[in-house]
């Protein structure tokens, strides 16, 4: 179909979407950058074209003739489709890169070093996905995460990992007001009160490191990135895993208290999808959480 025989100028098209949307010839002009002499004569090589009016002229104002409303309903929706199409060629331009990791994860451990990777690698748009619930990785919405567990996975391919270690942890104020001393009945624990129990509970801790003390936590969340808040305001005493806490130890808002560590038993892998197609912003991804993980 030779369909530029049929249609006129797209210019005069432009030019009439922007009159009936901002409903002026003098608005329409500022925004398209031209004279309105320069829009009354686009519109008028329409009406030539067509044959007949469509705008009926007053005093202050123009109203659009009813098959102008058409037409121009009909122009609305078709630029508002080319834009969309040519921002969906725009993004895919770009390599998009997704990273899936749990919320206390993505928090305290990922977003404070993803300028760095962002820096480096400045055409790669990147999206973070936090959940604490398993992420799936089959559906090909995710191209790089770090799981906690122990590998191997069945849809996954673990590319490093590394393990952790696990220290009471509080705030220097807190410190300060109970003074030194092993850990006892009188303080005040904070605790992370999941069904998933891949987050030690005091309990936990006191019977894996041989300590003789039953506690009852004052506190309690459900996500682990609350429980280290309040440990941060000085609330109490929390169990601090040293790759997620790091930063708050190295800055001083938090201090190791007590003098006992536990290793983890699971450890934190980068996995990529078992069925994922190898591309670049992915392994520029791996590579770099790979070196963080282990620098």
């Amino acid at each position: 179909m030779h369909f530029r025989r049929r249609i006129p100028s797209l210019t005069a098209l432009v030019t009439l979407e922007a009159v009936l949307r901002k409903k002026s010839f003098t608005t329409a002009a500022t925004e398209l950058g031209v004279t309105q002499a320069a829009v009354s004569r686009q519109i008028a090589l329409l009406e030539e074209e067509f044959g007949q009016p469509l705008f009926v002229r007053k005093h202050r104002a123009i109203e659009p003739t009813t098959a102008c409303i058409n037409l121009g309903a009909t122009l609305a929706k078709s630029f508002a489709d080319i834009a969309e199409s040519v921002e969906a060629i725009q993004s895919h331009s770009q390599d998009v890169l997704t990273i899936g990791a749990t919320v206390a994860f993505s928090s305290f451990w990922l977003l404070p070093r993803l300028a760095e990777f962002r820096r480096a690698n400045p055409g790669i748009l990147v999206r973070v996905i936090s959940q604490d619930s398993p992420i799936a990785l089959d559906d090909g919405e995710v191209d790089v995460a770090i799981r906690y567990g122990v590998p191997p996975f069945s849809d996954a391919t673990v590319i490093a990992s590394r393990g952790d270690v696990i220290c009471p942890v509080c705030s220097p104020d807190y410190l300060r007001r109970r003074g030194d001393g092993p850990l006892g009945s009188v303080d005040e624990f904070i605790e992370t009160d999941v069904l998933d129990r891949s987050w030690y509970s005091w309990a936990q801790w006191f019977s894996l490191t041989g300590a003789k003390l039953e506690v009852k936590p004052s506190l309690r969340f459900n996500h682990y990135t609350e429980t280290i808040a309040a440990a941060r305001a000085g609330q109490g005493i929390a169990l601090g895993w040293r790759m997620l806490v790091g930063t708050f130890l190295e800055d001083g808002t938090l201090v190791r208290i007590g003098g006992g560590e536990l290793a983890a038993e699971d450890r934190y892998n980068v996995i990529v999808p078992v069925k994922a197609k190898r591309n670049n912003a992915r392994d520029l991804a791996a590579a770099w959480l790979t070196a963080s993980l282990h620098g």
